[in-house]
């Protein structure tokens, strides 16, 4: 085939993430569309995948994503004569621990609020459903009937069939050698054959997205892993045998020609390569390996006895990609206009290639995402998370993490103490247990003497729970400090500051200097594209403080709407400043042994920031607070912090000083009924529906982006609301991701949940919804409300205001 010299857009990788993001964006009413495919369709990791979709996610958006899927796989026959071998088969997991048991419960129960066919069923009846299982060790399962499983090589071969009517070009052996970039953006590619002008190159090479990203100095952080299956010779299994999953044993099953595929998630995997992929890595496989697989073949003959006598026709061993989270990578790349990225699938590329094809399709044409895809955007990785050896390193646990019980605040092995903060030794003698985000060490809590400063995972009250309470304690009734160093930081300058930001914010930032601004930045829908701080430190310069996990996202949020005339410019200021939280009743009494500054109610009021002598340092002290109380955020130079920590501790002691850790955190910021951005407010959700409306100045004369949304909002209502609760009984204990039931009925998900110390009972919030009316405050009053936890009806109070301190005295204080 004649290579296309212009193109509009150009998809590079010809297996089914590639091709089914070509053939919705034909879909979508695009033309002009290549993919180019470095050996054949379906030949890098789609041919060898294993087939299963199973539908449910933690997050909703994901959960949607693969129910299109499924519904996209069974019709693909229909519309283009090519079968896809689907075949809505059904599936289960089962359980042999009372642990397993706890989150299978807490799946079924997740299920039905995303209106997924959910049932739990017991040993006997899992028995039932698959006849050649032993269940005499199982404690129970659950059953999801709207699962299945694909031919991942005919699905691939159906979607490149649909594109092609629709007017894509395919060409095959076509490698791409190099991209054109020309002032921040696309421009073209070139192959062997010659170069095609494009404005747009979307990544989807599989295991070469990597190095493909390397070609524009793009960080595509994945990894492949030898994944490993085995296939039997027939056993006169039915063809509609159930997928079955045994997490317990790392292990899963599918029927193929009568007889079984099994495969699994080992614990600790086996990375394959660190360099590029060969360029003739071309339908190949990787050489067996028995004693890497052992683990999941004794596994598989506890579960299926029969197994130990089966023929086995081939141990199938094909490299599979994987991110430094699990979760797949989507969107547009930040450091390059126009090269977006779908790509590494951690083994679920079948389930999810559907509907991410159509999600990434829908951002190129539009733009920007058209529902919530934080889980899955590129831009939650930093440079670091490319680090070859690091990725090496954190791909032997990632895969294993498939099939791991989803303890409540699991954290990673792999891969730490990449980025920590100045005070870390410091609190490390302090004995605190660190957790990690976005590569920074952070305490999450810290242990007394005697204690080992680890956490003892559950699903009730973990370890850390009256250590924490400690630390709440004296944030409420003394002093607190926080090590908050890994909070991102941008810095934003120049003559047009103050306009760009006026066109970003919901609220209004031309504020005078030394002054903070709670606001939004949101997109055109009103949802939430951050939810963040803004100090005026100069009548051009102002400093953006936003959470640990956005310093990528906002970044780019801010860039691309800075145009090419304005005069400003944002940098990352995060490794520059120490953020220490002096937080507590007696914080003012603490922080003015240490400076001559005035920190008195009238001299230094709430949302006031300026710079001020602190022990030996110059620091920009903030009256600002995330836990509810009197407090400053201390912003100190990072090569005063050590200084001013110790001085702040000696100057504590007599006070009652307590080191707190994020926990802590988490539970007084609940109690204030705080939101978090990617929980609490995300894309999806408005100030309006969030209960933010105090950050918003609809009125002010420069518009802003959502503003049209959210007046429609005002006139219309709003069709789901965040609800604070407070749970009645004082041992039950909520995580997040909980069914609220109103008069019994599934309403809505929670966002987060915590302990209130202060309050003795659990704090969560969610959104509830009625599809077919308005939320308002009669409607949620009307009824009665329970959360959901494992299958256990928890009944729960509604609170309007936040449930401590209502009237923000002891804020303003």
């Amino acid at each position: 085939m004649t290579l296309p010299t212009q193109a509009r857009a150009v998809v590079i990788g010809g297996g089914i993430m590639g091709m089914s993001t070509a053939y919705h964006l034909a879909g979508l009413g695009w033309r002009d569309i290549v993919v180019l495919e470095r050996g054949a369709i379906g030949c890098g990791t789609t041919w060898h995948a294993a087939g299963l979709v199973g539908q449910l996610r933690t997050y909703l958006s994901m959960t949607q994503l693969i129910r299109y899927s499924t519904e996209l796989y069974a019709s693909l026959e229909n519309d283009t004569g090519q079968a896809t071998g689907w075949k809505r088969c059904g599936s289960m997991t089962v359980a042999r621990t009372e642990a397993r048991m706890t989150q299978v419960r807490r799946t079924a129960s997740l299920a039905r609020a995303f209106d997924v066919e959910a049932e739990l069923i017991t040993a006997a009846e899992a028995g039932a459903r698959w006849p050649i299982m032993r269940t005499d060790d199982l404690v129970g399962g659950v059953w999801l009937p709207g699962d299945g499983k694909a031919n991942p090589a005919d699905v691939t071969a159906a979607l490149a069939r649909g594109a092609r009517l629709r007017g894509v070009t395919i060409v095959e052996r076509a490698p791409v050698t190099s991209i054109r970039v020309e002032r921040g953006a696309v421009k073209s590619v070139r192959t062997r054959e010659g170069d095609i002008a494009c404005d747009v190159v979307v990544n989807c090479a599989g295991l070469w997205a990597r190095e493909i990203g390397r070609l524009v100095s793009v960080t595509v952080p994945l990894h492949p892993v030898e994944h490993m299956y085995m296939v039997t010779a027939p056993m006169d299994l039915p063809s509609d045998l159930p997928v079955l999953r045994d997490p317990d044993g790392h292990i899963y099953f599918k029927e193929e020609v009568g007889g079984l595929v099994m495969g699994g998630f080992e614990p600790r995997a086996k990375p394959w390569l660190s360099r590029d992929v060969p360029e003739d890595f071309i339908f190949s496989l990787l050489p067996e390996d028995w004693e890497q697989f052992d683990i999941l073949l004794k596994n598989a003959i506890i579960r299926v006895p029969t197994l130990e006598s089966a023929k086995v026709q081939q141990l199938l061993v094909g490299p599979e990609s994987f991110t430094p989270d699990n979760h797949f990578i989507l969107g547009e790349a930040p450091e390059v206009r126009g090269f977006f990225v779908g790509a590494g699938f951690n083994s679920a590329g079948i389930a999810s290639a559907g509907g991410a094809g159509r999600a990434l399709a829908e951002w190129v044409v539009n733009g920007r995402p058209t529902i919530d895809l934080w889980p899955v955007d590129i831009r939650r990785f930093g440079r670091f998370h490319g680090n070859e050896s690091w990725l090496r390193e954190r791909v032997t646990e990632a895969p294993g993490v498939h099939y791991l019980i989803a303890w409540p605040g699991r954290e990673w092995t792999t891969g730490r103490g990449v980025r920590c903060s100045p005070l870390h030794e410091r609190l490390a003698a302090r004995r605190a247990c660190f957790g990690a985000k976005m590569g920074w060490e952070r305490a999450n809590w810290f242990a007394p003497q005697g204690v080992s400063p680890e956490s003892v995972y559950s699903f009730g009250r973990q370890n850390w729970f009256p250590y924490v309470a400690a630390e709440h304690r004296a944030a409420r009734e003394k002093v607190a400090l926080f090590d908050q160093s890994s909070y991102a930081k941008l810095l934003l300058k120049g003559p047009d500051a103050e306009r760009l930001l006026a066109r970003l914010c919901a609220n209004e930032v031309a504020v005078p200097v030394g002054r903070v601004v709670y606001t939004g930045m949101l997109n055109e829908r009103g949802g939430y594209e951050s939810d963040l701080t803004v100090t005026r430190l100069a009548e051009d310069t102002f400093l953006i403080v936003t959470g640990t996990a956005q310093a990528t996202r906002d970044l780019d949020w801010i860039t691309r709407h800075i145009e090419e005339s304005a005069h400003a410019a944002v940098v990352d200021v995060t490794a520059a400043w120490a953020m220490l939280g002096v937080m507590g009743p007696r914080s003012r009494e603490l922080l003015s042994r240490l400076t001559n500054a005035d920190l008195s109610n009238a001299a230094f009021p709430f949302a006031t920031s300026r710079e001020i002598d602190l022990a030996s340092a110059v620091v920009r002290a903030t009256r600002i607070t995330y836990v509810g109380e009197l407090g400053f955020e201390l912003y100190v130079p990072v090569e005063c912090a050590i200084a001013v920590y110790d001085a702040i501790v000696s100057a504590g002691r007599d006070l009652g000083l307590v080191h707190a850790g994020y926990y802590a955190l988490e539970s007084l910021r609940m109690e204030k009924a705080y939101r978090a951005w990617g929980r609490d407010v995300t894309p999806d959700d408005t100030p309006f529906e969030a209960g933010l409306d105090f950050a918003v100045r609809l009125e002010r004369a420069t518009p802003f982006l959502g503003r049209e949304a959210l007046m429609a909002q005002r006139e219309h209502g709003v069709r789901k609301k965040l609800v604070i609760f407070t749970l009645d009984d004082p041992d039950a204990l909520p995580l997040g991701d909980e069914p609220i039931l109103r008069d019994g009925a599934p309403v809505g998900v929670t966002t987060s949940a915590a302990f209130g110390h202060t309050l003795g009972r659990a704090v969560t919030m969610g959104y509830v919804k009625q599809a077919d009316g308005i939320v308002d405050r009669a409607w949620i009053d009307a009824g009665r409300y329970a959360i959901e936890i494992a299958g256990v009806r928890a009944p729960a109070t509604v609170h309007h205001r936040p449930p401590y301190d209502p009237t923000g005295a002891r804020v303003r204080g």
